[in-house]
């Protein structure tokens, strides 16, 4: 059996510890509210500074469409082989890898900002003015009408090519040296559906107006040499 002396010391003893617990943990939970501020700040705080940031991504890409905008209404001079100048939209003469650089307009965004359009006509020695005009028509047509429909653009894709051979192939010329891919893939198209539509060489003569400068002697052999192909 304990005395009351052993009984008293082990109460003390629990009620110090416990008081010392109690203490610690109050310590503790204080300290952490003191340290955090309320969770209502913070995510207000927190919505507050993802607010700020969507509003300034914003405002810089919106200041960055308005410079794009800006470039592509600005008016610049084409001139051609034949001393005849074209005034033409940024945006449309764009669709010309050859024209972009002879611009000197800028790969990076950055850099974009500080790009001024050209004041002097920029010349173009390899095309006709006839057909640079043509080419300018499709640039617009197909800058205009991005969002039309695929089956209408290919309407308006082969109505377009329906020319002359000398103009198609100076349209293939043209769309060459200005690298404009699609109306490039247009035109070759165009030839080879002709081409397609010929069964034999003589036929592909007469077509595209070829003269034959091979004799008979010469053209016999040749025939022999490629005899199979016709075999397939």
């Amino acid at each position: 059996m304990f005395s009351n002396y052993y009984i008293t010391l082990l109460l003390l003893v629990f009620v110090f510890f416990m008081f010392s617990f109690y203490s610690l943990f109050f310590f503790f939970f204080f300290f952490l509210m003191i340290r955090r501020p309320p969770r209502s700040t913070l995510s207000s705080s927190s919505a507050a500074s993802d607010v700020y940031k969507r509003q300034g991504i914003n405002a810089e890409y919106g200041g960055l469409q308005l410079i794009h905008m800006a470039h592509n209404d600005a008016d610049i001079v084409l001139r051609s082989k034949d001393e005849r100048e074209f005034k033409v939209k940024f945006g449309i003469a764009l669709m010309s890898e050859t024209i972009k650089a002879l611009a000197s307009y800028p790969e990076e965004v950055e850099e974009q900002e500080e790009w001024n359009p050209p004041q002097s006509a920029i010349p173009l020695p390899p095309v006709e003015g006839n057909i640079l005009e043509k080419v300018i028509e499709y640039c617009t047509y197909h800058s205009e009408n991005q969002e039309a429909k695929e089956d209408e653009r290919d309407a308006w894709d082969k109505k377009f090519a329906q020319v002359d051979d000398d103009t198609l192939f100076s349209l293939i010329l043209a769309a060459n040296y200005l690298d404009i891919k699609p109306l490039l893939d247009l035109t070759c198209k165009t030839v080879a559906g002709y081409i397609r539509e010929c069964k034999t060489p003589q036929e592909i003569r007469r077509r595209f107006n070829i003269k034959n400068d091979f004799t008979p002697e010469e053209e016999e052999e040749v025939r022999k040499e490629n005899a199979w192909c016709e075999e397939r």
